[in-house]
């Protein structure tokens, strides 16, 4: 039952745009559904007759009617079988009021076009096995392996078990969108990760090496953290932040079944960690993924909802400060920044105010091939669209510091370094002879040999002249 408060409260602020979407819902179908659930709802009076509140309703209907049957016990259920061939026939009347014989066509017409376009991802954890072998498992359960892709049109063709590798990143394949993995031993066993392909790209992109120190700056719910502890293939330490501890304790169950070891979690805003602090002084590798509007996220809302310009601007205004935060750690050499938001005042606007703060930092281009780029000037970052790029909408750019730059007032000094013995030196060595007040700490010995020097320097050679 609580899993259902939980669901009922998350849909509740998700229809109330109370928070982004990906924050509140990562693998939920029923917001999609929620027109289509408040008119079953309506229609049979539910809520009059068993007193539930409105988001609790949409939840359960939508198990019993669309979903894989209620997940609950006791009086719940009790209570939804009572009214389950009201509500069965309320949705067979919508189906034939609306000339649809499929669920998935109540659906908004942009949503089934998402859902259609979208193929399922799956990324291979390498923490716990390989590509090949995840294939071979895979070829034997009844998949029909395709080889690599070698365009993005080729993602479109995929039907039944067919599955392919991408295109792009090496180890991520490819399965027709109504592909199910959530009973499948891989998954359950941590071999695979479900997550789409513009999520993999922040990790992908930044790309630490082994034995690196690493933040991931807004950590839940730990894809991609355990995308880059596979990078880093578990050596070195992967430091990840989060404000919400509920969703700090279920990431840390997904990464020990991701057989992750090299991550220290906290409890914490990232805002408030210390740069300078001993702990994180060293850090060179940082991934920062922070709160967005979540208007990309087109397939788990059935539309691209449009904020208000005053949540827009405050979102705006903390992630500049999350970059600008990043870019301060003293030994930092990359940062990745992503959001899942389509709008240029999450994504382009907040580089271009963040690079003219950090100038010793620059964008690096990424994927040359990628078929959408950041707007103009931003061409070096990447976006991603369901239409483009077959994945949810997303935005990444990556910041390199740039190389300490020489001072001109000393550009053309030379500079002094021990000399090799017989290589003349050409900058004055007045300086380097030593003073008179040094002369007497040599040797006796060593002054009666530069008195003789002295001397034979002084006799005139007269052979010859006898």
């Amino acid at each position: 039952m609580a899993l259902y408060m939980k669901a009922a409260e998350i849909l509740e602020k998700v229809e109330q745009k109370q928070g982004a979407v990906k924050t509140l819902v990562y693998d939920s179908k029923f917001p999609k559904y929620s027109k289509v659930l408040q008119e079953i709802i309506d229609n049979t009076k539910l809520l009059k007759h068993t007193r539930l509140r409105i988001y609790l309703a949409k939840v359960l209907v939508y198990d019993l009617l669309i979903g894989q049957g209620l997940k609950c016990g006791g009086a719940w259920k009790v209570l939804m079988m009572k009214h389950r061939s009201r509500l069965q026939s309320a949705l067979a009347r919508i189906k034939v009021k609306r000339k649809v014989s499929r669920d998935q066509e109540l659906l908004p017409s942009g949503s089934q076009h998402t859902q259609d376009v979208i193929p399922r991802y799956v990324r291979v954890n390498t923490l716990k096995t390989t590509l090949d072998d995840v294939v071979d498992y895979l070829k034997r359960d009844g998949f029909a392996y395709q080889g690599t892709a070698m365009r993005m049109e080729d993602l479109d063709h995929l039907t039944g078990k067919m599955f392919l590798c991408d295109l792009h990143l090496k180890d991520l394949l490819v399965f027709s969108s109504k592909t199910d993995f959530h009973n499948h031993f891989l998954y359950k066993a941590g071999h695979i990760i479900l997550q789409d392909k513009a999520s993999c790209l922040p990790a992908f992109l930044l790309k630490p090496p082994a034995g690196s120190l690493v933040i991931d700056a807004c950590a839940a719910p730990g894809n991609k953290t355990s995308h880059l502890a596979a990078i880093m293939n578990n050596k070195g330490k992967l430091f990840a932040f989060d404000l919400d501890a509920k969703r700090l304790s279920t990431m840390s169950t997904l990464l020990l079944r991701a057989g992750v070891t090299c991550h220290q979690l906290a409890n914490q805003d990232f805002l408030k960690v210390d740069p300078q602090s001993p702990e994180y002084r060293d850090v060179e590798y940082i991934l920062l993924d922070p709160s967005c509007s979540g208007s990309g996220m087109v397939s788990l809302r059935g539309e691209v909802c449009e904020p208000q310009d005053g949540r827009l601007q405050a979102l705006s205004a903390f992630q500049l400060r999350c970059l600008t935060h990043a870019l301060s750690f003293p030994r930092v050499q990359r940062v990745v920044y992503s959001t899942c938001s389509t709008h240029t005042q999450e994504n382009e606007q907040v580089l271009s105010a963040c690079l003219q703060q950090n100038t010793g930092f620059s964008l690096v281009y990424l994927l040359p091939n990628w078929p959408e780029r950041g707007h103009d000037p931003f061409t070096h970052c990447l976006r991603a669209s369901p239409a483009n790029t077959r994945t949810q909408g997303f935005f990444v750019a990556m910041l390199e510091r740039r190389p300490a730059p020489i001072d001109e007032e000393n550009r053309n000094r030379p500079v002094i370094s021990a000399v090799p013995s017989g290589v003349e030196e050409k900058q004055d060595t007045k300086q380097c002879e030593p003073s008179e007040e040094e002369e007497p700490s040599l040797t006796t010995h060593s002054k009666k040999k530069k008195k003789k020097k002295r001397r034979r320097k002084r006799k005139p050679d007269v052979r010859g002249l006898e």
